[in-house]
């Protein structure tokens, strides 16, 4: 709304144009003065009208002519990603920062159209399709809350052409590649033994197996529970504790009696553990280090490197697994709906995407065991 403040011979037309990203409210004023010989009547009724055409210039948002992408950007990663998103999402954006000020951060928000946007993104050519789309979303994800705040009236992102995805097979084992895999851990120590036949059986993210407590798994039920999550940022300075990915990743899965027999076995040894350490053991978490602090994310990784050196099998990323429990048990009839919360996707849709050649794959044999069935 414009309030009006007389002035000499002239008037300060004032009006709020929605709030910054750190919450401050922006402000915009103008001067104007009647032309001479103006009657008070005239005056009055041009007054109305130069503070309707003054507001609905604000509303056109002119008034952030002077506020400049990287200026903003900063602002919201301060006042609001920083509290509300994930550290690893900021992070991420953060490392993303550097070459979209590069590019875009001082031209003004108001100003930056689709063009300025196609052409950082052509300018990537190096990048992969899923880093590409990073960037673009970072920007993105700004003019959205610009929108938000009526900074703008739109997100620039919505036209660009963004490289398509590579649609890669998910690298995982075959079914005797994973039984090998089984068996050959029964060699190896017993915390990395429980660690990677959890992640088989269980298809758990990473940070959501080096979260788990003890007081999550129910061995009379042989049911784990998912609650938190370990990850690492460096912004957090190291190792932190988070919330799950999203709400549906709060769960609880039944569970093999084998995994239990393993994971009983594996608390005795870490009950030795404590016992020798003495009082000062660091956490209630399952997989720790020597003093009982949270195992570090990285550390798994160099674990599992070492055993393919050492065994010769098949090297594969640690969230292979999760895919490789996804393939079972989709091969073994499991229905969408089923696989989705088992694995914590937030939505049905996710797991389709996601897996939609495996399960391509068990509907041709299931379509071909009909037809083997019917077949004269």
């Amino acid at each position: 709304m414009a309030t009006v403040q007389k002035r000499g011979d002239s008037y300060r037309i004032r009006v709020s144009c929605g709030y910054a990203a750190n919450g401050k409210q922006i402000q915009r004023t103008k001067t104007w003065k009647p032309e001479p010989g103006m009657t008070e009547h005239q005056i009055k009724n041009e007054l109305e009208r130069q503070k309707i055409l003054f507001t609905n210039e604000c509303k056109g948002l002119s008034q952030n002519a002077n506020i400049k992408f990287e200026t903003f950007a900063e602002q919201w990663l301060k006042g609001y990603a920083e509290p509300h998103l994930k550290a690893r999402t900021v992070d991420r954006y953060k490392q993303y920062s550097e070459r979209v000020y590069k590019a875009i951060g001082n031209l003004r928000i108001d100003k930056i159209n689709s063009r300025h946007i196609q052409k950082f993104v052509d300018g990537l050519k190096n990048l992969s399709s899923k880093t590409v789309r990073g960037y673009a979303s970072f920007i993105s994800t700004v003019f959205d809350y610009a929108i938000k705040q009526g900074m703008v009236k739109d997100n620039p992102c919505k036209n660009i052409v963004l490289p398509p995805l590579k649609q890669n097979q998910r690298e995982c084992y075959t079914l005797d590649e994973a039984q090998q895999f089984i068996k050959l851990l029964g060699k190896e120590p017993i915390k990395y033994r429980t660690l990677f036949t959890l992640a088989v059986y269980s298809g758990l993210r990473k940070g959501e197996l080096l979260g788990l407590e003890w007081k999550d798994i129910d061995f009379n039920n042989c049911v784990i529970s998912v609650n938190r999550e370990s990850e690492y940022s460096k912004s957090k300075g190291g190792t932190f504790t988070d919330m799950p990915k999203t709400k549906q990743s709060q769960r609880a899965l039944k569970l093999p009696v084998y995994v239990f027999d393993l994971l009983r076995q594996y608390r005795l040894y870490q009950n030795k553990q404590r016992l020798e350490y003495g009082g000062k053991w660091g956490s209630d978490r399952v997989f720790t280090s020597g003093n009982g602090k949270p195992i570090g994310t990285s550390t798994p990784l160099k674990w599992l490197d070492n055993f393919f050196k050492r065994t010769g099998m098949r090297k594969v990323t640690i969230h292979s697994f999760r895919h490789l429990n996804a393939s079972l048990l989709i091969n073994a009839g499991v229905d969408v709906k089923t696989v989705s919360t088992t694995l914590g996707h937030s939505q049905v849709s996710t797991t389709l995407n996601i897996y939609a050649h495996t399960f391509a794959q068990a509907q041709a044999k299931a379509s071909q065991a009909v037809a083997d069935v019917l077949s004269i």
